[in-house]
Protein backbone atom coordinates (compact mmCIF):
# COMPACT_ATOMS: atom_id res chain seq x y z
CA UNK A 1 0.00 0.00 0.00
CA UNK A 2 0.95 3.63 -0.49
CA UNK A 3 3.06 5.22 2.24
CA UNK A 4 0.67 7.97 3.28
CA UNK A 5 2.97 9.33 6.01
CA UNK A 6 5.10 11.05 3.35
CA UNK A 7 2.32 13.43 2.36
CA UNK A 8 0.69 14.07 5.71
CA UNK A 9 -0.22 17.70 6.36
CA UNK A 10 -2.13 16.88 9.55
CA UNK A 11 0.05 14.55 11.58
CA UNK A 12 -2.57 12.21 12.97
CA UNK A 13 -1.86 8.67 14.12
CA UNK A 14 -4.61 6.05 14.41
CA UNK A 15 -4.25 2.92 16.53
CA UNK A 16 -6.51 -0.06 15.98
CA UNK A 17 -6.17 -3.73 16.85
CA UNK A 18 -8.19 -5.91 14.43
CA UNK A 19 -8.85 -8.51 17.13
CA UNK A 20 -10.04 -6.23 19.93
CA UNK A 21 -13.64 -6.30 18.70
CA UNK A 22 -13.80 -10.10 18.98
CA UNK A 23 -13.84 -10.18 22.79
CA UNK A 24 -17.20 -10.65 24.50
CA UNK A 25 -18.25 -9.72 28.03
CA UNK A 26 -21.11 -12.21 27.99
CA UNK A 27 -24.77 -12.39 27.00
CA UNK A 28 -26.79 -9.36 28.04
CA UNK A 29 -23.82 -7.24 29.10
CA UNK A 30 -24.09 -3.65 27.81
CA UNK A 31 -20.38 -3.31 27.02
CA UNK A 32 -19.78 -4.52 23.46
CA UNK A 33 -16.17 -4.40 22.23
CA UNK A 34 -17.63 -5.19 18.80
CA UNK A 35 -18.49 -1.48 18.50
CA UNK A 36 -14.80 -0.91 17.76
CA UNK A 37 -15.03 -3.16 14.71
CA UNK A 38 -18.03 -1.19 13.45
CA UNK A 39 -16.19 2.08 13.95
CA UNK A 40 -13.08 0.86 12.16
CA UNK A 41 -15.15 -0.42 9.24
CA UNK A 42 -16.71 3.02 8.75
CA UNK A 43 -13.30 4.71 9.02
CA UNK A 44 -12.04 2.42 6.26
CA UNK A 45 -15.03 2.72 3.95
CA UNK A 46 -15.15 6.49 4.26
CA UNK A 47 -11.47 6.53 3.26
CA UNK A 48 -10.40 8.37 6.41
CA UNK A 49 -7.43 6.03 6.84
CA UNK A 50 -5.78 7.81 3.90
CA UNK A 51 -5.45 10.93 6.04
CA UNK A 52 -3.75 9.19 8.95
CA UNK A 53 -0.78 7.06 9.88
CA UNK A 54 -2.39 3.73 10.83
CA UNK A 55 -0.79 1.44 13.40
CA UNK A 56 -1.56 -1.95 14.86
CA UNK A 57 -0.75 -1.12 18.48
CA UNK A 58 1.70 -2.57 20.92
CA UNK A 59 0.38 -5.05 23.49
CA UNK A 60 0.90 -3.73 26.99
CA UNK A 61 2.77 -6.08 29.29
CA UNK A 62 2.25 -6.84 32.96
CA UNK A 63 5.22 -4.54 33.58
CA UNK A 64 3.43 -1.67 31.80
CA UNK A 65 0.22 -2.14 33.78
CA UNK A 66 2.05 -2.25 37.10
CA UNK A 67 3.12 1.35 36.66
CA UNK A 68 -0.25 2.20 38.16
CA UNK A 69 -1.83 -1.03 39.39
CA UNK A 70 -0.69 -3.40 42.11
CA UNK A 71 1.20 -6.52 41.08
CA UNK A 72 -1.34 -8.69 42.93
CA UNK A 73 -4.20 -7.26 40.91
CA UNK A 74 -2.49 -7.59 37.51
CA UNK A 75 -1.30 -11.09 38.40
CA UNK A 76 -4.90 -11.99 39.21
CA UNK A 77 -6.13 -10.65 35.84
CA UNK A 78 -3.45 -12.68 34.09
CA UNK A 79 -4.38 -15.95 35.82
CA UNK A 80 -8.16 -15.90 36.21
CA UNK A 81 -10.41 -17.44 33.57
CA UNK A 82 -14.02 -18.69 33.35
CA UNK A 83 -12.71 -22.24 33.89
CA UNK A 84 -10.80 -21.57 37.12
CA UNK A 85 -12.61 -18.60 38.67
CA UNK A 86 -14.11 -20.78 41.43
CA UNK A 87 -10.61 -20.94 42.90
CA UNK A 88 -10.36 -17.13 43.04
CA UNK A 89 -13.45 -16.38 45.15
CA UNK A 90 -11.61 -14.11 47.59
CA UNK A 91 -9.77 -12.25 44.82
CA UNK A 92 -12.97 -11.76 42.83
CA UNK A 93 -14.49 -9.95 45.80
CA UNK A 94 -11.32 -8.04 46.62
CA UNK A 95 -10.87 -6.76 43.08
CA UNK A 96 -14.56 -6.13 42.38
CA UNK A 97 -14.69 -8.58 39.47
CA UNK A 98 -18.17 -9.99 38.98
CA UNK A 99 -21.37 -8.89 37.27
CA UNK A 100 -20.37 -5.45 35.98
CA UNK A 101 -16.77 -6.47 35.32
CA UNK A 102 -17.05 -10.18 34.52
CA UNK A 103 -14.38 -12.78 33.90
CA UNK A 104 -14.52 -13.73 30.22
CA UNK A 105 -12.23 -15.69 27.86
CA UNK A 106 -9.12 -13.69 26.97
CA UNK A 107 -9.62 -11.07 29.69
CA UNK A 108 -5.94 -10.22 30.18
CA UNK A 109 -5.30 -10.28 26.43
CA UNK A 110 -8.12 -7.79 25.97
CA UNK A 111 -6.67 -5.49 28.64
CA UNK A 112 -3.24 -5.79 27.06
CA UNK A 113 -4.52 -4.76 23.65
CA UNK A 114 -6.53 -1.68 24.61
CA UNK A 115 -3.94 -0.48 27.13
CA UNK A 116 -1.18 -0.87 24.57
CA UNK A 117 -3.10 1.23 22.04
CA UNK A 118 -3.51 4.14 24.45
CA UNK A 119 0.07 3.85 25.67
CA UNK A 120 1.51 3.86 22.18
CA UNK A 121 -0.63 6.89 21.34
CA UNK A 122 0.95 8.72 24.26
CA UNK A 123 4.43 7.71 23.10
CA UNK A 124 3.71 9.02 19.61
CA UNK A 125 2.59 12.36 21.05
CA UNK A 126 5.84 12.56 22.97
CA UNK A 127 7.57 12.34 19.61
CA UNK A 128 5.73 15.28 18.01
CA UNK A 129 2.72 13.64 16.40
CA UNK A 130 -0.09 16.23 16.44
CA UNK A 131 -3.07 13.94 17.13
CA UNK A 132 -3.28 10.34 18.25
CA UNK A 133 -6.52 8.37 18.19
CA UNK A 134 -6.90 5.16 20.15
CA UNK A 135 -9.74 2.74 20.76
CA UNK A 136 -10.39 2.45 24.49
CA UNK A 137 -13.05 1.27 26.90
CA UNK A 138 -13.28 3.30 30.10
CA UNK A 139 -11.31 4.30 33.15
CA UNK A 140 -11.43 3.16 36.77
CA UNK A 141 -9.62 2.88 40.09
CA UNK A 142 -6.15 1.63 40.95
CA UNK A 143 -6.82 -1.49 42.99
CA UNK A 144 -9.97 -2.90 41.46
CA UNK A 145 -12.16 -3.16 38.38
CA UNK A 146 -15.03 -0.70 37.92
CA UNK A 147 -17.25 0.77 35.24
CA UNK A 148 -17.01 -2.26 32.88
CA UNK A 149 -13.23 -1.89 32.76
CA UNK A 150 -10.16 -3.46 34.32
CA UNK A 151 -6.91 -1.62 33.54
CA UNK A 152 -6.73 2.18 33.69
CA UNK A 153 -5.04 2.84 30.38
CA UNK A 154 -5.79 6.57 30.63
CA UNK A 155 -3.70 7.04 33.77
CA UNK A 156 -0.90 4.87 32.39
CA UNK A 157 -0.88 6.97 29.21
CA UNK A 158 -0.84 10.25 31.14
CA UNK A 159 2.09 9.01 33.23
CA UNK A 160 3.94 8.42 29.96
CA UNK A 161 3.06 11.91 28.72
CA UNK A 162 4.39 13.45 31.95
CA UNK A 163 7.89 12.34 31.01
CA UNK A 164 7.93 15.04 28.33
CA UNK A 165 5.05 17.37 29.17
CA UNK A 166 5.07 19.60 32.27
CA UNK A 167 1.26 20.04 32.23
CA UNK A 168 -1.35 17.61 30.89
CA UNK A 169 -5.03 18.54 30.65
CA UNK A 170 -7.54 15.68 30.83
CA UNK A 171 -11.07 16.36 29.50
CA UNK A 172 -13.87 13.79 29.91
CA UNK A 173 -17.21 14.08 28.06
CA UNK A 174 -18.47 10.62 28.98
CA UNK A 175 -21.83 10.73 30.78
CA UNK A 176 -20.18 9.06 33.79
CA UNK A 177 -17.78 10.97 36.02
CA UNK A 178 -14.09 10.35 35.31
CA UNK A 179 -13.47 9.20 38.87
CA UNK A 180 -10.46 6.99 38.22
CA UNK A 181 -8.36 9.67 36.54
CA UNK A 182 -9.46 12.30 39.04
CA UNK A 183 -8.39 10.17 41.99
CA UNK A 184 -5.07 9.28 40.41
CA UNK A 185 -4.02 12.93 40.05
CA UNK A 186 -5.99 14.52 42.89
CA UNK A 187 -2.89 15.73 44.74
CA UNK A 188 -0.82 17.06 41.84
CA UNK A 189 -0.81 20.18 39.66
CA UNK A 190 0.95 18.34 36.83
CA UNK A 191 -2.42 17.06 35.56
CA UNK A 192 -5.63 19.06 35.47
CA UNK A 193 -8.84 17.02 35.17
CA UNK A 194 -12.11 18.41 33.81
CA UNK A 195 -15.19 16.16 33.72
CA UNK A 196 -18.65 16.93 32.29
CA UNK A 197 -21.07 14.29 33.54
CA UNK A 198 -24.46 13.34 34.93
CA UNK A 199 -24.55 13.78 38.71
CA UNK A 200 -27.24 12.93 41.26
CA UNK A 201 -30.01 10.38 41.77
CA UNK A 202 -27.40 7.71 42.61
CA UNK A 203 -26.08 7.75 39.04
CA UNK A 204 -22.86 5.72 38.70
CA UNK A 205 -20.24 6.24 40.11
CA UNK A 206 -21.81 8.77 42.50
CA UNK A 207 -18.81 11.13 42.50
CA UNK A 208 -18.12 14.36 40.63
CA UNK A 209 -19.67 17.13 42.70
CA UNK A 210 -18.43 20.59 41.68
CA UNK A 211 -16.88 20.99 45.13
CA UNK A 212 -14.43 18.13 44.52
CA UNK A 213 -11.53 20.40 43.54
CA UNK A 214 -8.33 18.51 44.39
CA UNK A 215 -6.08 18.67 47.44
CA UNK A 216 -2.56 19.66 48.51
CA UNK A 217 -0.59 20.85 45.47
CA UNK A 218 -3.49 19.70 43.29
CA UNK A 219 -6.08 21.93 44.94
CA UNK A 220 -8.25 23.62 42.27
CA UNK A 221 -6.63 21.53 39.52
CA UNK A 222 -9.71 19.29 39.48
CA UNK A 223 -12.87 20.68 37.87
CA UNK A 224 -16.22 18.92 37.82
CA UNK A 225 -19.24 20.04 35.81
CA UNK A 226 -22.23 18.09 37.23
CA UNK A 227 -25.18 17.98 34.82
CA UNK A 228 -28.80 16.89 35.03
CA UNK A 229 -30.90 14.73 32.74
CA UNK A 230 -31.73 15.73 29.18
CA UNK A 231 -29.01 18.27 28.43
CA UNK A 232 -29.03 19.21 24.73
CA UNK A 233 -26.46 20.56 22.29
CA UNK A 234 -27.09 24.23 23.01
CA UNK A 235 -26.95 23.91 26.80
CA UNK A 236 -23.85 21.71 26.64
CA UNK A 237 -22.10 24.16 24.30
CA UNK A 238 -22.89 27.09 26.63
CA UNK A 239 -20.93 25.36 29.37
CA UNK A 240 -18.28 23.37 27.54
CA UNK A 241 -16.73 26.05 25.36
CA UNK A 242 -16.29 28.87 27.93
CA UNK A 243 -15.12 26.46 30.63
CA UNK A 244 -12.53 24.75 28.43
CA UNK A 245 -11.30 28.08 27.03
CA UNK A 246 -10.79 29.42 30.54
CA UNK A 247 -9.02 26.24 31.61
CA UNK A 248 -6.65 26.33 28.64
CA UNK A 249 -5.93 30.04 29.16
CA UNK A 250 -5.20 29.58 32.87
CA UNK A 251 -3.45 26.22 32.84
CA UNK A 252 -1.60 26.44 29.50
CA UNK A 253 -1.35 22.67 28.99
CA UNK A 254 1.38 21.31 26.76
CA UNK A 255 -0.74 18.26 25.93
CA UNK A 256 -4.46 17.38 26.11
CA UNK A 257 -6.09 13.97 26.62
CA UNK A 258 -9.73 13.93 25.49
CA UNK A 259 -11.99 11.02 26.49
CA UNK A 260 -14.94 10.89 24.06
CA UNK A 261 -17.41 8.59 25.76
CA UNK A 262 -20.44 8.31 23.47
CA UNK A 263 -22.92 7.44 26.21
CA UNK A 264 -23.63 11.18 26.47
CA UNK A 265 -25.51 10.91 23.16
CA UNK A 266 -29.29 10.80 23.12
CA UNK A 267 -30.82 7.31 22.88
CA UNK A 268 -27.88 5.66 24.61
CA UNK A 269 -28.79 2.40 26.33
CA UNK A 270 -27.43 3.57 29.70
CA UNK A 271 -27.51 7.34 29.20
CA UNK A 272 -29.96 10.14 29.91
CA UNK A 273 -28.54 13.08 27.91
CA UNK A 274 -29.80 14.47 24.61
CA UNK A 275 -26.64 15.30 22.66
CA UNK A 276 -26.62 14.78 18.91
CA UNK A 277 -23.65 13.31 17.10
CA UNK A 278 -22.86 16.77 15.73
CA UNK A 279 -23.15 18.30 19.19
CA UNK A 280 -20.80 15.69 20.64
CA UNK A 281 -18.40 16.33 17.77
CA UNK A 282 -18.41 20.07 18.47
CA UNK A 283 -16.54 19.33 21.69
CA UNK A 284 -13.81 17.48 19.80
CA UNK A 285 -13.57 20.21 17.18
CA UNK A 286 -13.35 22.92 19.84
CA UNK A 287 -10.55 21.16 21.75
CA UNK A 288 -8.69 20.57 18.48
CA UNK A 289 -8.89 24.30 17.68
CA UNK A 290 -6.33 25.10 20.40
CA UNK A 291 -3.67 23.35 18.27
CA UNK A 292 -2.19 21.60 21.30
CA UNK A 293 -0.95 17.98 20.96
CA UNK A 294 -4.02 15.83 21.51
CA UNK A 295 -4.61 12.20 22.53
CA UNK A 296 -8.20 11.24 21.68
CA UNK A 297 -9.69 8.18 23.35
CA UNK A 298 -13.01 6.39 23.22
CA UNK A 299 -14.97 5.65 26.37
CA UNK A 300 -18.48 4.62 27.28
CA UNK A 301 -21.25 4.15 24.75
CA UNK A 302 -23.78 1.34 24.73
CA UNK A 303 -25.96 1.84 21.66
CA UNK A 304 -23.42 0.28 19.35
CA UNK A 305 -24.54 1.73 16.00
CA UNK A 306 -24.50 5.29 17.35
CA UNK A 307 -21.12 4.85 19.02
CA UNK A 308 -19.63 3.85 15.66
CA UNK A 309 -21.28 6.80 13.91
CA UNK A 310 -20.08 9.25 16.54
CA UNK A 311 -16.45 8.16 16.64
CA UNK A 312 -16.26 7.97 12.84
CA UNK A 313 -17.60 11.51 12.55
CA UNK A 314 -15.14 12.76 15.15
CA UNK A 315 -12.28 11.05 13.33
CA UNK A 316 -13.28 12.98 10.21
CA UNK A 317 -13.18 16.24 12.19
CA UNK A 318 -9.70 15.48 13.48
CA UNK A 319 -8.34 14.94 9.96
CA UNK A 320 -10.29 17.88 8.46
CA UNK A 321 -12.22 15.68 6.07
CA UNK A 322 -15.87 16.30 5.19
CA UNK A 323 -17.82 13.04 4.85
CA UNK A 324 -21.26 12.23 3.49
CA UNK A 325 -24.29 11.72 5.70
CA UNK A 326 -25.08 8.65 3.61
CA UNK A 327 -23.18 5.71 5.07
CA UNK A 328 -20.92 3.75 2.71
CA UNK A 329 -21.79 0.11 2.17
CA UNK A 330 -19.81 -2.23 4.42
CA UNK A 331 -20.01 -5.66 6.00
CA UNK A 332 -21.88 -4.09 8.94
CA UNK A 333 -24.30 -2.04 6.84
CA UNK A 334 -27.44 -3.66 8.29
CA UNK A 335 -26.49 -2.53 11.80
CA UNK A 336 -27.43 1.02 10.78
CA UNK A 337 -30.98 0.30 9.61
CA UNK A 338 -33.45 1.77 8.99
CA UNK A 339 -31.97 5.14 7.99
CA UNK A 340 -28.37 4.17 7.04
CA UNK A 341 -27.16 7.71 7.77
CA UNK A 342 -24.29 9.15 9.79
CA UNK A 343 -26.48 11.65 11.64
CA UNK A 344 -29.82 10.07 12.57
CA UNK A 345 -32.14 11.80 15.00
CA UNK A 346 -31.03 10.59 18.45
CA UNK A 347 -33.15 12.99 20.48
CA UNK A 348 -35.38 11.57 23.20
CA UNK A 349 -38.40 12.72 25.16
CA UNK A 350 -36.28 13.29 28.27
CA UNK A 351 -36.89 16.85 29.45
CA UNK A 352 -33.85 19.11 29.72
CA UNK A 353 -33.64 19.64 33.47
CA UNK A 354 -30.63 21.96 33.13
CA UNK A 355 -32.23 25.40 33.48
CA UNK A 356 -30.43 28.61 32.51
CA UNK A 357 -30.12 29.48 36.19
CA UNK A 358 -28.59 26.10 36.99
CA UNK A 359 -26.10 26.30 34.11
CA UNK A 360 -25.12 29.83 35.13
CA UNK A 361 -24.61 28.71 38.73
CA UNK A 362 -22.28 25.93 37.60
CA UNK A 363 -20.35 28.24 35.30
CA UNK A 364 -19.85 30.86 37.99
CA UNK A 365 -18.69 28.25 40.51
CA UNK A 366 -16.24 26.75 38.03
CA UNK A 367 -14.87 30.19 37.13
CA UNK A 368 -14.45 31.07 40.80
CA UNK A 369 -12.43 27.88 41.28
CA UNK A 370 -10.29 28.74 38.26
CA UNK A 371 -9.45 32.12 39.79
CA UNK A 372 -7.82 30.23 42.66
CA UNK A 373 -5.24 28.69 40.32
CA UNK A 374 -1.67 29.93 40.20
CA UNK A 375 -1.98 29.84 36.42
CA UNK A 376 0.45 27.46 34.74
CA UNK A 377 2.54 25.66 37.39
CA UNK A 378 6.24 25.51 36.69
CA UNK A 379 8.12 22.23 36.65
CA UNK A 380 11.79 21.75 37.45
CA UNK A 381 13.77 20.61 34.42
CA UNK A 382 15.04 17.01 34.56
CA UNK A 383 16.66 14.65 32.11
CA UNK A 384 13.91 12.86 30.20
CA UNK A 385 13.46 9.25 31.41
CA UNK A 386 13.39 6.47 28.86
CA UNK A 387 10.12 5.79 27.05
CA UNK A 388 7.89 3.11 28.50
CA UNK A 389 7.91 1.54 25.06
CA UNK A 390 10.54 2.34 22.48
CA UNK A 391 9.61 4.72 19.68
CA UNK A 392 11.44 2.31 17.42
CA UNK A 393 9.56 -0.67 18.78
CA UNK A 394 12.20 -3.26 17.95
CA UNK A 395 14.89 -1.54 20.01
CA UNK A 396 13.57 -2.67 23.39
CA UNK A 397 11.95 -6.09 23.89
CA UNK A 398 8.96 -6.51 26.17
CA UNK A 399 10.29 -6.80 29.76
CA UNK A 400 8.00 -9.79 30.38
CA UNK A 401 9.55 -11.67 27.46
CA UNK A 402 13.22 -11.32 28.39
CA UNK A 403 14.69 -14.65 29.23
CA UNK A 404 18.22 -13.77 30.24
CA UNK A 405 18.97 -14.01 33.95
CA UNK A 406 21.13 -10.89 33.73
CA UNK A 407 18.25 -8.76 32.50
CA UNK A 408 15.93 -10.22 35.13
CA UNK A 409 18.39 -9.42 37.92
CA UNK A 410 18.88 -5.91 36.58
CA UNK A 411 15.11 -5.33 36.61
CA UNK A 412 14.86 -6.52 40.21
CA UNK A 413 17.70 -4.22 41.30
CA UNK A 414 16.13 -1.26 39.51
CA UNK A 415 12.80 -1.94 41.19
CA UNK A 416 14.55 -1.97 44.57
CA UNK A 417 16.22 1.37 43.80
CA UNK A 418 12.89 2.76 42.63
CA UNK A 419 11.15 1.74 45.89
CA UNK A 420 14.03 3.00 48.02
CA UNK A 421 13.96 6.44 46.39
CA UNK A 422 10.23 6.80 46.92
CA UNK A 423 10.35 5.77 50.58
CA UNK A 424 13.40 7.93 51.28
CA UNK A 425 11.81 10.95 49.61
CA UNK A 426 8.71 10.59 51.75
CA UNK A 427 10.84 10.62 54.92
CA UNK A 428 13.05 13.55 53.87
CA UNK A 429 10.11 15.71 52.84
CA UNK A 430 7.93 14.63 55.78
CA UNK A 431 5.10 14.28 53.25
CA UNK A 432 2.09 12.16 54.09
CA UNK A 433 1.83 9.26 51.66
CA UNK A 434 -1.37 9.56 49.54
CA UNK A 435 -4.28 7.21 50.04
CA UNK A 436 -3.61 3.74 48.55
CA UNK A 437 -0.28 5.01 47.15
CA UNK A 438 -1.83 5.72 43.75
CA UNK A 439 0.05 8.97 43.25
CA UNK A 440 3.47 7.31 43.39
CA UNK A 441 4.31 7.73 39.71
CA UNK A 442 3.62 11.45 39.55
CA UNK A 443 5.38 12.13 42.82
CA UNK A 444 8.53 10.27 41.80
CA UNK A 445 8.67 11.90 38.37
CA UNK A 446 8.56 15.29 40.06
CA UNK A 447 11.10 14.72 42.84
CA UNK A 448 13.44 11.76 42.25
CA UNK A 449 13.54 11.11 38.52
CA UNK A 450 17.08 12.38 37.93
CA UNK A 451 18.63 10.34 40.74
CA UNK A 452 16.88 7.20 39.56
CA UNK A 453 18.06 7.71 35.99
CA UNK A 454 21.67 8.20 37.04
CA UNK A 455 21.68 5.11 39.23
CA UNK A 456 20.11 3.01 36.49
CA UNK A 457 23.02 3.84 34.19
CA UNK A 458 25.21 1.71 36.44
CA UNK A 459 22.75 -1.11 37.20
Amino acid sequence: PEDISCRMTNRTSYFYDPDVGNFHYGAGHPMKPHRLSLTHSLVLHYGLYKKMMVFKPYKASQHDMCRFHSEDYIDFLQKVSPNNMQGFTKSLNTFNVGDDCPVFPGLFEFCSRYTGASLQGATQLNHKVTHALSSLIKSFLCLQASGFCYVNDIVISILELLKYHPRVLYIDIDIHHGDGVQEAFYLTDRVMTVSFHKYGNYFFPGTGDMYEVGAESGRYYCLNVPLRDGIDDQSYRQLFQPVIKQVVDFYQPTCIVLQCGADSLGCDRLGCFNLSIRGHGECVEFVKSFKIPLLVLGGGGYTVRNVARCWTYETSLLVDESISDELPYSEYFEYFAPDFTLHPDVSTRIENQNSRQYLEQIRQTVFENLKMLNHAPSVQIHDVPSDMLSYERNDEPDPDERGAEENYTRSVVRLAVFSFLFNTSNIVNDRKQPKLGIFTECWILKHTCTVYQLLCLFL
